[in-house]
């Protein structure tokens, strides 16, 4: 069988066993296997499903207690890890707990609070140039809208998607961070590596009130079971339906 052939899926979304790969097999070098374009919608239930009873835990692990403070920190986890960010949000939200009060603040007392996430220069100018846009354009409250965060400072796609989802319990799109990113090819829904393709990929496969809990649930996966350099194939519940098991 070709290293590329299509997977297809039986009745109850497990792939033929023609395709499975041998146990304890890596196969280094060689592309991952395709899910067949009409097997993708069950496909993705069988995803869920399956993620959904690994991981009913699943959450935003950057703490926050509104849609301000989960901004500031979603500006600050670029290139830092949430657990980095948790550690400094604490002091920064105390000296500056609301949007009129960091659009007052000096570049250098931000930096200085933000300086462990990494990029703390850049980072400290996105989070007072957000803050004073909030105040001159919205009263100092975070927006509910796709194109009304998009166009503020230090906000793209992504972190839209991240205080739409979870401040406000608005889906408008999935959250592709690196985690979802690779996890949305190893498991065959995609071979696209720009954020958004990937984003427009998963959007129709799953329900729109999932798409925030997707990319959590997918996340938590990737931190525990489907890491980057080495995903623990043997311990996941999705190995027999992944066109990537035991071949990364």
């Amino acid at each position: 069988m070709s290293a590329d052939a299509p997977i297809h899926l039986a009745a109850d979304g497990s792939a033929a066993a023609s395709a499975e790969p041998s146990a304890g097999r890596r196969s280094a070098g060689r592309r991952p296997r395709r899910i067949a374009r009409r097997d993708l919608p069950a496909h993705a239930r069988v995803v869920w499903e399956r993620l959904a009873a690994a991981h009913p835990d699943a959450h935003c692990e950057l703490a926050h207690r509104d849609a301000f403070e989960l901004l500031c920190a979603t500006i600050l986890s670029a290139q830092c890890t949430d657990r980095r960010v948790n550690l400094v949000t604490p002091a920064l939200f105390a000296a500056y707990p609301d949007a009129h009060a960091l659009a007052a603040a000096r570049q250098e007392d931000v930096e200085a609070l933000v300086r462990t996430t990494g990029f703390f220069r850049s980072k400290a100018k996105s989070l007072i140039g957000m803050a004073r846009a909030l105040v001159a354009e919205h009263g100092g409250v975070v927006p509910r809208t796709m194109e009304a965060l998009v166009v503020l400072p230090g906000v793209g796609r992504k972190t839209a998607n991240v205080i739409l989802g979870n401040a406000y319990g608005i889906n408008v799109g999935v959250t592709v961070d690196t985690h979802v990113q690779r996890l949305a090819r190893r498991l065959g829904f995609t071979q696209e590596e720009d954020p958004v393709k990937v984003e427009q990929a998963l959007m129709p496969l799953f329900p729109q009130e999932r798409w925030a809990l997707l990319s959590h649930r997918l996340i938590f996966h990737g931190r525990r079971i489907c890491e980057a350099r080495r995903p623990k194939c043997e311990a996941c519940p999705l190995a027999d339906v992944c066109p990537s098991a035991f071949r990364v």
